[in-house]
């Protein structure tokens, strides 16, 4: 297939974990892949480490904690000349040590800016691109986490996510205000709530969008990837036992690779083009589990906070 005609897919985070073997089983089905990840020189280490063929993939730059860079990205691609046949959100902070929140350039907490609105912003904003693809089959997919829901065995170690009544975002996530329900910051509680917000994100996309675009919307729980770099900010001896409990003592356990190859699969195989859904593979998996439509959490499948949300994101990402 020659280069311009290939499917391109934008990856966010495709520098290591899920995202960098997403990137390899994409690439491995014909698809050309826009690794944008933060650090290019270390994309690059890692798409040649991994074995994806040079001319399989482009490197783009973007900080999904700047919603300038993520604006910048948006218009570097666009001078790309490509077409856009699917985004998928893969990017994730996640920093359970911090004892005091880290800032974006907006002054906004930096894993919920990471994490929600740098993504938000991007989903809206490729929209347009999206739609303009000629190809008939299109599709966004925001990865999601078992830690976004407490009704799941994974979701239910505290501190359990609560987006409130969105006090911080209706603040503007001034200082001393961090956190999406104004109260006191919890580095693991900003990561789930921003978790959720994902969902919340994929779930009103294809309320507003799937019927007019036909754009197929939707978010995966890969499996308890334990060795991602995702942990690298935990303690030393929590990377080394997590991984350890997840394959020995929960089966829960999914290699990066299989993880990969999952999100692939939510990206192009016609099995997964229903819109608006969550797709998992439990928690006791075996190399042939198969996947399902997985309830989402009450917070998650709340249509009015999905709205609430949405309005108070597009204030805070300027585009409202």
């Amino acid at each position: 297939m020659a280069q311009n005609q290939k499917s391109t897919v934008v990856i966010t985070g495709a520098s290591s974990g899920v995202g960098l073997y997403a990137a390899k089983a994409l690439a491995k089905r014909g698809w050309h892949v826009v690794m944008a990840c933060r650090d290019l020189k270390k994309a690059e280490k890692a798409a040649e480490t991994v074995g994806i063929p040079q001319d399989s993939y482009t490197l783009m730059h973007i900080d999904l904690g700047s919603l300038e860079s993520v604006r910048s990205f948006v218009n570097n691609f666009r001078a790309s000349g490509r077409s856009l046949d699917a985004l998928v959100c893969n990017a994730a902070i996640y920093k359970p040590l911090l004892k005091e929140p880290e800032r974006s350039p907006e002054g906004y907490e930096l894993t919920v800016t990471t994490n929600h609105l740098g993504h938000f912003l991007l989903c809206n904003l490729m929209l347009e691109d999206l739609k303009n693809s000629p190809a008939s089959d299109k599709r966004l997919v925001i990865l999601g986490t078992v830690t976004h829901n407490p009704d799941e065995l994974g979701g239910k170690i505290p501190p359990r996510p609560d987006l409130g009544n969105f006090e911080g975002f209706v603040a503007g996530f001034k200082e001393p205000v961090s956190m999406i329900n104004g109260k006191k910051y919890e580095p693991v509680k900003a990561y789930k709530d921003s978790k959720v917000c994902n969902v919340l994100t994929m779930r009103e996309l294809h309320r507003r969008y799937h019927d007019s675009t036909g754009i197929t919307f939707s978010s995966l729980y890969p499996g308890c990837v334990a060795d991602t770099p995702l942990f690298r900010n935990h303690y030393p001896l929590f990377q080394k036992l997590f991984p350890l409990f997840q394959k020995h003592i929960t089966g829960g356990y999914v290699s990066q690779e299989l993880a990969g190859e999952r999100v692939a699969d939510v990206v192009a195989d016609p099995a997964y083009r229903q819109s608006g859904v969550y797709w998992s593979w439990g928690n006791r998996q075996k190399k042939e589990g198969k996947s399902f439509v997985q309830r989402v959490s009450a917070q998650a499948r709340d249509d009015e906070k999905a709205e609430r949300m949405w309005d108070l994101s597009e204030k805070l990402v300027g585009l409202a």
